[in-house]
């Protein structure tokens, strides 16, 4: 397994599809039936063995940095009052010590690579992992599974893979390639929001990303792109060795209400499965 000591979160997106709950709410704090959608990204990058925790936020989200930091008043509180359960779910939303938090500002919406750009003077050694949080995957966690089949000696990077419907295409980028059977599959390139009949495949670049340091010296020369943007998709097809990376879990887009519905749904139903198995005993 390929250690990520370095995740990077970009979370300085205002929402505005989550518009009017993302006016005071960020859209990562927003539940997903009992857990803010922001913590399920952060396990999942413990999970995969990270040490730093890279936040590329907006000055008007400090709830973010808030949600992450201890609590000791409110701890204090359940402790005090045998509410053992509630404070147990509270301690597991704080990042462990031996893991370092560091949160740097995007103050203006110039793109994913814009954003991931903004992190690069906190990197540690070895591959970068990249988490988009609106991309909540359930079951095994991704970015682990990506870490195992990161092979740096042929491979300069890994992005999680999905099929799209060719409608949709434009939503994504979208890989140069023949897709196969296996879960890696390498890529001649990306696509970035290609329109329906010029797609090189249905193949879609979704939310997580695994690649090398290089990739952050080809973002600092990468121009804007598609919608004017910095796409990191486009500095990841500049330095080639692109592997698209098809995930054993199941993705909910929760950029959106009913990605928010349909996740929380898939989450009911896997919280109460140990008490219908045991109500069946």
């Amino acid at each position: 397994m390929t250690d990520l000591a370095t995740v990077i979160f970009p979370v300085a997106g205002m929402g505005t599809r989550m518009l009017p709950a993302t006016k005071v709410v960020p859209k990562e704090l927003l539940p997903v039936y009992d857990t803010p959608l922001l913590q399920f990204a952060v396990e999942e990058a413990l999970a995969a063995g990270a040490k730093r925790l890279v936040f590329v936020s907006h000055p008007d989200k400090s709830a973010i940095e808030d949600y992450l930091a201890p609590s000791a008043r409110l701890e204090d509180s359940l402790s005090a009052k045998g509410k053992e359960t509630l404070l147990a779910a509270v301690r597991q939303a704080t990042v462990p010590d031996d893991v370092e938090v560091i949160f740097v500002m995007q103050p203006e919406p110039l793109g994913l690579g814009h954003a991931v750009l903004q992190a690069a003077d906190h990197l540690l050694d070895g591959p970068v992992g990249v988490i988009l949080p609106d991309d909540l995957m359930l079951g095994t966690p991704c970015l682990r599974e990506m870490a195992m089949a990161f092979d740096p000696d042929r491979m300069t990077s890994l992005i999680a893979a999905q099929d799209v419907a060719r409608d949709r295409v434009s939503s994504y980028g979208i890989f140069d390639c023949t897709p196969g059977g296996s879960a890696v599959t390498p890529a001649n390139g990306l696509v970035e929001k290609p329109l329906p009949d010029a797609a090189p495949s249905t193949l879609a670049a979704v939310g997580r990303y695994v690649f090398k340091q290089e990739v952050f010296d080809a973002l600092r020369q990468t121009a804007p792109g598609a919608g004017g943007e910095i796409q990191l998709t486009d500095a990841i097809a500049d330095c080639g060795g692109i592997h698209a990376f098809r995930f054993s879990g199941t993705r909910f887009d929760c950029g959106n209400p009913d990605g928010i519905v349909d996740a929380t749904l898939a989450v009911q139903q896997l919280r109460q499965a140990p008490a219908i198995v045991l109500a069946a005993e």
